[in-house]
């Protein structure tokens, strides 16, 4: 166990020996690579502030429900009872009224103004109507689910037509799924960009130390000892790099919140965006220094190959 202690405590050391005699390479390859961590990062943190928003925004969407015109008024009212079984079936609480056509043909006078204009019809044109509304309804989690409560709804005896006010809920649910993966795709396609910068960082580094490798093969290095530096070369630049790129996308954060706190005034809002916590950190920077790894691992083993 000492011996396997000493071994990597070594690789490590000659790891940063190697890197503080090129300071102004490593900085460059550190910048690069932080670059494209960055727009990751950054995006994780975005999803990360909107995410609990989204989850905390209750609603309660409304749901119309209109009944034929030549249905009776009792199998109007006998319909209160079907549409709470609905609704438990569901497991949502749902709060129920009762519309009457009259009462309904009353408000739409009183609130257009169009009294005279509607007296000319002479029957009355609206249908006795129910109006449903889902208490503790989150708008991620149960959009498919009034969906389905609607289509019950419709198929009910006696009902004309079912409307519903909380589309938006749907859009927005689909919108931070669409966000997702499109992050997905950009950390995808940046986290190649990081392999690629370290798997040619790790060549040149194995090219420049070709004579001293040669050397160590002929006193009796085994390849494990030969490459455990240049793996940690690679490790310790993707951590960097990442480190670099959390603080980065923290500092920009500040001149961001500058412009949302006025947005989010006209809204009565005190929403503003915070840098990830220290689990989501930690968990940015071990990936960073595994694409470190990864980059001087594919590199190493190609082009160690080449020298034997």
């Amino acid at each position: 166990m000492n011996s396997w202690f000493r071994q990597h405590r070594f690789a490590l050391s000659d790891a940063f020996r190697h890197l503080f005699k090129t300071p102004g390479n490593f900085l460059l390859n550190v910048l690069v690579v932080s670059i494209a961590l960055a727009l990751p990062f950054a995006g994780l943190t975005l999803i990360e502030n909107v995410r609990p928003v989204s989850e905390q925004l209750a609603v309660e969407p409304e749901i119309s429900i209109f009944m034929q015109m030549d249905a009776s008024r009792e199998r109007a009212t006998a319909l209160a009872p079907e549409i709470k079984r609905i609704a438990q079936e569901a497991k949502h609480p749902v709060k129920l009224e009762f519309i009457p056509r009259e009462k309904a043909l009353s408000t739409l006078k009183d609130k257009t103004g169009l009294e005279d204009a509607i007296s000319t019809l002479g029957a009355n044109p609206l249908p006795d109507a129910y109006v449903v509304k889902m208490t503790g309804f989150q708008n991620d989690d149960d959009a498919k689910k009034i969906k389905q409560i609607t289509e019950k709804l419709q198929a009910l005896n006696g009902v004309e037509s079912v409307q519903i006010d909380s589309a938006w809920v749907e859009r927005l649910a689909a919108l931070m799924q669409v966000m997702r993966l499109i992050l997905l795709f950009l950390a995808a396609t940046l986290g190649v960009v990081v392999v690629a910068v370290v798997f040619n960082t790790i060549r040149l580094q194995v090219m420049t130390q070709r004579e001293e490798i040669e050397v160590s093969r002929l006193v009796g290095a085994t390849d494990s000892f030969i490459c455990r530096p240049f793996y940690y070369t690679g490790a310790l630049l993707g951590l960097i790099a990442g480190a670099v790129a959390l603080i980065a996308v923290a500092i920009a954060l500040n001149p961001l919140n500058a412009a949302i706190a006025d947005f989010a005034r006209l809204y009565a809002s005190e929403f503003r965006l915070v840098p990830l916590d220290i689990s989501a950190t930690l968990i940015m920077l071990a990936a960073s220094a595994f694409l470190g790894l990864l980059g001087a691992l594919l590199s190493v083993q190609r082009h160690l190959a080449r020298l034997a």
